[in-house]
């Protein structure tokens, strides 16, 4: 049995060979709804859709799109913005491990909020590559080709999935 000691210099456990850190908790920011939809997901999105600090035109163009979307589909945008979200967020994901001076592709379960920002993120990259149309139109026709499993974004996640199907061989190394 390990006997560990408190170490009178510092705030960490001190075994014969090891140095054990507490694990440390971080606390998440809170984020308020937005106005308009009263949905904290929309207000995140308006924050990733923000560039340098320029939030009311962020907002602008969240709120565009979703009347944009709202005017085709004949339905609340709140929902369709929800399900494109579902629609792209993926399930796994690979990450990069060392083992033995080689390098693997390991596939991992992607969590929560992490799934959800990177659809979000997937959504944007998406949007912001077409030249030529204001940013909520763009948006807007991202956000319903999301809706209808269809779009970049939807491709990107599949290619995700296809590359951590591709190195499933690999699954035991994730611990």
């Amino acid at each position: 049995m390990y006997k560990y000691e408190y170490s009178r210099h510092s705030h960490r456990f001190v075994d014969s060979h090891y140095i054990f850190m507490p694990k440390l908790k971080f606390k998440k920011h809170v984020l308020a709804p937005d106005t308009v939809y009263g949905s904290v997901m929309v207000a995140r999105f308006i924050n990733k859709v923000m560039q340098k600090g320029k939030k009311a035109t962020a907002r602008k163009i969240v709120y565009d799109a979703f009347a944009l979307v709202q005017k085709e589909l004949k339905k609340e945008p709140i929902e369709i913005f929800e399900k494109a979200i579902e629609n792209v967020a993926p399930l796994l994901a690979v990450k990069s491990k060392r083992v033995g001076g080689a390098t693997y592709q390991v596939p991992v379960e992607v969590k929560g909020d992490r799934r959800v920002g990177l659809a979000m993120r997937w959504i944007l990259e998406s949007s912001r590559k077409g030249k030529g149309k204001p940013m909520a139109q763009k948006l807007a026709q991202e956000l319903l080709n999301a809706y209808k499993n269809e779009g970049s974004a939807v491709k990107k996640r599949e290619e995700t999935h296809r590359m951590a199907e591709a190195n499933r061989a690999f699954a035991h190394f994730a611990w």
